[in-house]
């Protein structure tokens, strides 16, 4: 993480001064201050958009952070970027000094963003960018205000948008995408009024996409949907046809699998609870959100069956439980039962249940048939009421443990949790499952997803043309 430049911390210092923010939360407030502009390079956004501070919270949101760490720094972000109305003491930066050549400085970064526009520093006046079109021009979407000078609120769109979303009782993954490319979009819009946005904002930023970050296929198609839900859903109207779309080029792909060999050596290298995690997603051929989400009451350990609860596309599917780690499983629910009964005597509120179960079943949270089977190592404080409840481990947590276990056992291939997944359908397709069979244990909607694992293993099939007379 690079250090702030002198001028902005000489302006931040003088900015929570007249704030009156206690010293002993002034510490908190740079911590934070440095992340937000350590996002905004990494991420190639405008310190002063609003679009960037909410795709921050976004981030903060999905890496864990509390909701009291949260408003803490929308506060300290907030302090800083809204200058507008700041004396001319309270200048982050100077504006640059385009007749001597002196180079733009974005704050802690490099002096131009990655496609070479100018990021203007809280309390500066914004300069034309030149990046050249051909006649010399500046694009309309880089000149003046990072905002365009529109500035419009997006707040009753989004709140649209969430209620769309949750009406369909779609995954909060889902709504976690669709919310951050409307961010994404109206960041590129500069903020336009909803009522003045058509097909060729969408069409402009579709393309920009493709030819300026040169993203996947899957994630322009991920941002189509996005867009078309918001059109059609926030803003109750169809963006048409988008005729003259620069589409992503969609390449062949073809996932990691481990051999039997590896995923043992990986296993070796896994601490609990993360090896049992592991052998879950490899045993049961589990996406790693299924796993963590699991409850006592999904293991039925006499029929040897695990059930998965609002899978994918809010689907319920059966999968048989691989006897080897028994053992394991038994001990993982002992701890639990433990855990849960310190719970009981501290007086916790139970754990998060999904939806509205909570108040059809108001005990539920405390019982133990509820309780996660891979608990969070701490309990979550709810802001609102102050209660102390129980949260799974967190995906970030396994991810972080597999990619060092890689590492550690050598393994020589790009190996996250879903790896294992994909393992577990190539395994059973080299043992000679059908690919019906495959595609009900992995959940999978349509058959021809569950075909890419024929390019997982070695082809076996019987050159001479035989009559099936004569096959024995």
């Amino acid at each position: 993480m690079k250090p702030l430049p002198e001028k902005v911390i000489e302006y931040f210092a003088r900015r929570m001064e007249s704030a009156g923010v206690p010293e002993c939360d002034r510490g908190e407030y740079w911590k934070w201050v440095r992340y937000y502009f350590d996002f905004c390079r990494k991420y190639d956004h405008e310190p002063r958009m609003a679009a960037s501070m909410a795709e921050f919270m976004d981030k903060l949101a999905s890496k864990g952070q509390t909701d009291a760490q949260r408003k803490q720094a929308s506060a300290a972000v907030n302090l800083l970027i809204a200058s507008r109305g700041a004396g001319k003491g309270d200048t982050a930066e100077p504006a640059p000094d385009e007749r001597s050549g002196a180079a733009a400085t974005r704050m802690g970064a490099a002096p131009r963003a990655k496609d070479g526009n100018r990021i203007v520093a809280p309390g500066s006046r914004p300069t034309e960018s030149r990046e050249e079109d051909g006649s010399g021009r500046v694009p309309a979407r880089e000149q003046g205000d990072p905002e365009g000078g529109r500035g419009a609120s997006w707040e009753k769109e989004y709140r649209e948008l969430e209620g769309a979303i949750k009406l369909r009782n779609y995954s909060r993954k889902t709504l976690a995408a669709y919310r951050l490319w409307t961010r994404k979009f109206q960041a590129f819009v500069r903020s336009k009024p909803p009522d003045d946005l058509n097909g060729s904002d969408a069409k402009e930023f579709l393309t920009d996409l493709a030819v300026r970050h040169g993203v996947a296929a899957s994630t322009q198609n991920q941002a189509f949907n996005a867009l078309l839900f918001f059109y059609r859903h926030a803003l109750g109207r169809e963006f048409g046809k988008l005729d003259g779309v620069v589409r992503a080029k969609r390449r062949p792909y073809v996932p990691v699998v481990l051999s039997r060999s590896e995923v043992n050596r990986l296993f070796e290298m896994l601490e609990p609870p993360h090896r049992l995690v592991g052998a879950l997603l490899y045993g049961c051929g589990l996406r790693l959100n299924e796993c963590l989400e699991l409850r006592i009451q999904c293991f039925n350990l006499e029929a040897m069956l695990l059930t998965v609860h609002d899978g994918k596309g809010q689907k319920d599917r059966t999968v048989p439980l691989p006897e080897s780690v028994l053992p394991e499983i038994r001990r993982q629910m002992e701890g639990v039962r433990g855990l849960h009964q310190r719970d009981l005597d501290a007086g916790y509120a139970g754990v998060f249940l999904p939806r509205q179960l909570e108040k059809k079943y108001r005990n539920a949270p405390k019982e133990f048939i509820w309780q996660w089977f891979f608990p969070a190592v701490k309990l979550t404080t709810v802001p609102d009421t102050g209660e102390q409840r129980r949260y799974h481990l967190h995906d970030s947590q396994v991810q972080t443990a597999v990619k060092r276990a890689a590492a550690r056992s050598g393994i020589t291939k790009r190996v996250t949790p879903h790896t294992l997944r994909h393992t577990f359908a190539s395994h059973l397709l080299l043992a000679g499952y059908d690919l019906a069979t495959i595609q009900r244990l992995l959940g999978h909607t349509d058959v021809k997803t569950t075909m890419i694992y024929l390019q997982t293993v070695p082809s076996r099939t019987v050159k001479e043309a035989r009559s099936p007379l004569d096959l024995e």
